[in-house]
């Protein structure tokens, strides 16, 4: 491993942070996927990875000189329910490396064994969660959402028990920082101020460097996640994606998506669509997503708080803060649902029309990517081609809506071929749709086949293309296949 150059910045906080923990060693580690190009974003050598020596590495057997594993401590609203103590229970930081541009990223073993954190949990992962967190963060890579992302997946020759026995398997994942909201609030429900102090100020220099020199830089890390999130949600909803677990603790600093477990991308449009089996109330579907992102920003806020400013004062501060969340949100969605609807300039009816869309959607089974897709198809597709009103029940619902959209694009500027080339590079034709990713595991976890999962993987790394011969990869489940139910693996 004579590339691997791994820091641990974070062992440099007090240790009262994290525990510093050894991974349990495995059986038999096997690599199955090398992310090659993530390797090499990373500054790190592929064949490196690849050797036995970086295997062992990538399932925690054996590390070069001089890293130090550790768990990250931390707290959690679960369902809305205070956990004062969570923390990496079956996951290790083995360091950061500087990437190719510079910008300092984590590497994190999951899977890799019991850890302080771990409340009587085995520590480990089973194959099908692995596989799954893999497809779907480099999916969410490949459409521009910010995301953790999978640098390798290894077999560890190994069973986990859950439901039934399992194939074991650690993931390496990357991150900007694995830094959470839970990760203040272990420390203000302790009472720690100079222990947020110093988090504060690590985050900021992790993050939003620009801010160590304001008078007001706490304040100033909440606004900056706040606008993050902003971003971030407003783009999981452009592409139909539901997070399905959005705890405090599975919420970024940086503004990246973190933890896949129940996710789903929906099929047909309804916008209280729940995949998550443990969430019987709906409090994470689709549409309470920007809600329940503000909910989370309010607990940093009150973790952060003895630290922005004593009294009225700060409380109405950080309120403010709070309060640009729906504007910076609307902003970011009203512009990328236009641009899915190819109306590059603003105009008040715009948000009417596309709400009105949406509701037709919900009401004929509309399925949510290929209806957007193949509104590109109505400005230039060739008679006979599937367009968008194949999606409807009642096609002449589309007919209605699309008759004031053409209107709509009569007083654009942009020319009707240009549009339909920003269409498409704005919607999507490909994203991990559950039936698929379910396929692939189910291949891998009971014959022991990848060639499904290398498929597909290399399908969504293209997600905007027309790919002849992939087209069944595009089209929604049968109702056979469709998957109702997603659950977090642990």
């Amino acid at each position: 491993m004579h590339t691997l150059r791994i820091e641990n910045t974070y062992a440099d906080l007090p240790e009262r942070f994290y525990a510093f923990t050894a991974p349990s060693p495995v059986a038999a580690p096997m690599l199955i996927k090398l992310n090659v190009s993530l390797a090499h974003e990373l500054g790190l050598d592929p064949d490196d990875l690849a050797s036995e020596e970086g295997v062992a590495m990538l399932a925690g057997n054996r590390f070069p000189q001089g890293i130090r594993p550790l768990a990250q401590a931390y707290a959690g609203h679960q369902f809305g329910n205070f956990v004062p103590q969570l923390g990496d229970g079956r996951a290790l930081l083995i360091g950061e490396v500087v990437d190719r541009e510079g910008h300092r990223r984590d590497i994190q073993l999951k899977g890799s064994g019991p850890t302080r954190f771990s409340r009587n949990g085995d520590g480990r992962a089973a194959l099908g969660p692995i596989l799954r967190e893999y497809i779907v963060s480099e999916a969410m890579h490949a459409l521009g959402i910010p995301t953790t992302r999978t640098l390798a997946a290894v077999t560890t020759g190994e069973a986990v028990y859950r439901e039934t026995r399992l194939p074991g398997a650690i993931m390496a994942r990357v991150a900007a920082s694995h830094l959470r909201v839970g990760t203040f609030q272990y420390l203000a429900v302790r009472g720690d101020v100079e222990g947020l102090r110093t988090l504060a100020d690590y985050a900021i220099d992790r993050h939003y460097p620009h801010l160590a020199d304001k008078e007001a830089r706490y304040l100033g890390l909440l606004d900056a996640v706040v606008a993050a999130q902003a971003e971030l949600i407003a783009r999981w909803m452009l592409v139909g994606f539901i997070h399905g677990v959005m705890n405090t603790d599975n919420m970024t600093i940086s503004g990246e998506t973190i933890d896949y477990g129940p996710c789903a991308f929906m099929d047909s449009y309804h916008p209280s669509t729940v995949f998550s089996s443990i969430d019987h109330a709906g409090r994470y579907a689709y549409v309470n997503q920007p809600r329940i992102a503000v909910w989370n920003l309010a607990r940093l806020a009150e973790a952060l708080l003895p630290i922005i400013g004593e009294g009225d004062a700060a409380l109405e501060e950080a309120q403010a803060v709070l309060g640009t969340f729906q504007q910076r949100y609307e902003t970011a969605f009203h512009a990328g649902i236009r641009r899915k609807l190819g109306l590059l300039t603003e105009q008040g009816e715009d948000m009417a029309l596309a709400a009105d869309l949406l509701e037709r959607m919900a009401q004929n089974g509309a399925d949510f990517t290929l209806t957007f897709r193949d509104l590109a198809n109505e400005l230039d597709a060739p008679e006979g081609k599937a367009r968008a009103r194949d999606h409807f029940i009642d096609p002449t619902s589309f007919d209605d809506w699309a008759a004031r959209w053409r209107d709509r694009l009569a007083r654009e500027p942009e020319h009707q071929t240009e549009r339909a080339a920003i269409m498409r590079a704005t919607n999507p034709r490909y994203i991990a749709r559950n039936h698929r990713v379910e396929e692939v595991i189910k291949a891998a976890t009971e014959s022991g086949d990848f060639a499904p999962f290398e498929q597909l993987v290399a399908v969504l790394a293209n997600p905007f293309d027309e790919q002849p011969g992939n087209e069944r990869y595009a089209q929604p489940p049968r109702d056979e296949e469709r998957v109702l139910a997603t659950f977090c693996g642990t």
